[in-house]
């Protein structure tokens, strides 16, 4: 009975918490979870383009390949455009970038070269969206919500992320055409929904005043330079991830001999854990420094890939995955707070947008380098790369210069009263 209460009470925790936070954040986190539920196209590019375009498999990775540069650019653009044109902007552009592309390459017949540039331009709305949801965060939410908000964002993607190729493929099992409009819908029902609920912000004149204990020497050769190599010594993090999506399912289906279904219940385990533990985590967190969770965070991927590693076996994959998935909650948690908490306001969306550059980066390089390792060694070696490189993350992190948040209260968005009053213009400060 005293269990039930005290589990009663975490959940109403929670759920205050979360009610705590500006309404626009939690329409926000709305709609990226039923974005990403909604992304039914990507994980089955492949197989439209061979069936429904008659590509050979060579030409349609090919064309996934140069098409995904766009996540890249899409990262780019991210931060400039939410510096200079605003959050909102930033967000309904990219909603809007990624369903034109799809609405192109689910209608239109053309050489192939056509199917590489319009996936370019929807992957170039979907590099752009992450981003400036981070920096929206950073804008709306004080210093001690910023780690609840950045999990519950996670958590949000990850869990629509699950539903997504699941729907994306009773869709397309119909018909293609179903497929593409079922994405092409919710992205603008989304970016309608944003255009409604979330503040417009200037970001064309002056800034709102900095922060304490951000101040004018914050700038990128300064201040902000342990920022940057912090975002970029989180790759060290972030390749082993990626490094998973691409050699897991070629080791458990050729070393293992195990079916490809094996794969869809480690996307399962990684949700779970996520769901399940992403929130118990995030309430310890704010207990301890960012160096820390960062050596806490590779040691946990470090684990996790050394019992892959050296126990490679079916019960080593189910466990494996559950130790490092705890790394990768810690991980992508605390480098978006860090940024929001020491990155002068009008330079958050490019701070965030170099972030995503990171992820965007490991998908290109780390498949084609596993590749050749593979190709060239074999399966082992691949696993020993993986696990050698969070442990080069760990050495990076306890050397590297790692600062201690400022507890200000950010200064809420300047609006822009538009022409009709809507909810838009009800700006809230996240207190």
């Amino acid at each position: 009975m005293g269990t039930d209460t005290s589990e009663g009470a975490a959940a109403t925790t929670w759920t205050a918490r979360f009610k705590e936070l500006p309404l626009p954040l939690r329409v926000l986190f709305v709609t990226s979870f039923v974005n990403r539920a909604g992304m039914f196209v990507f994980p089955l590019l492949a197989v439209y383009l061979v069936r429904s375009k008659d590509l050979g498999t060579a030409e349609a990775g090919l064309l996934i390949s140069v098409g995904s540069t766009g996540l890249l650019v899409g990262s780019l653009l991210s931060g400039p455009l939410c510096d200079l044109r605003g959050r909102r902007p930033a967000l309904v552009a990219a909603l809007a970038l990624n369903a034109l592309g799809y609405l192109g390459l689910g209608t239109l017949d053309g050489p192939p070269w056509t199917y590489a540039l319009l996936l370019f331009v929807a992957l170039v709305g979907m590099g752009m969206f992450g981003p400036a949801a981070n920096t929206l965060i950073a804008d709306l939410a004080t210093p001690e919500q910023r780690p609840f908000a950045y999990t519950v964002s996670y958590i949000g993607n990850n869990l629509g992320m699950g539903i997504g190729p699941l729907l994306g493929g009773l869709a397309a099992a119909y018909s293609y055409h179903l497929m593409f409009a079922g994405n092409i819908a919710v992205g603008v029902l989304c970016a309608v929904v944003i255009r409604i609920w979330v503040p417009r912000d200037d970001r064309t004149g002056a800034v709102r005043p900095k922060a304490a204990g951000r101040g004018g020497s914050v700038r990128l050769g300064g201040v902000h330079g342990h920022v940057l190599w912090l975002v970029l010594a989180s790759f060290f993090y972030v390749a082993p991830l990626i490094g998973l999506e691409y050699a897991l399912p070629l080791a458990v289906t050729t070393e293992l001999n195990a079916s490809a279904g094996l794969v869809g219940v480690v996307y399962t385990v990684n949700s779970v854990v996520v769901v399940g533990l992403g929130l118990q985590l995030e309430k310890r967190i704010a207990r301890y420094r960012t160096r820390s969770l960062l050596l806490v965070a590779g040691a946990l991927w470090a684990l996790g890939l050394a019992v892959l590693d050296f126990g490679f076996s079916l019960a080593a994959v189910l466990a494996s995955t559950v130790v490092w998935t705890l790394g990768e909650i810690i991980a992508s948690v605390v480098v978006p707070t860090y940024i929001a908490d020491h990155v002068d306001e009008h330079r958050v969306g490019r701070f965030m947008a170099l972030n995503g550059f990171v992820l965007g980066l490991a998908r290109l390089v780390v498949p084609f380098g596993l590749g050749l390792i593979w190709q060239h060694q074999g399966a082992r070696p691949v696993l020993h790369t993986m696990l050698v490189t969070p442990l080069l993350g760990i050495a990076v992190f306890a050397v590297l210069r790692i600062r201690s948040a400022a507890k200000s209260e950010p200064a809420p968005v300047t609006p822009v009263s538009p022409a009709a009053p809507g909810p838009a213009d009800a700006v809230h400060s996240g207190a």
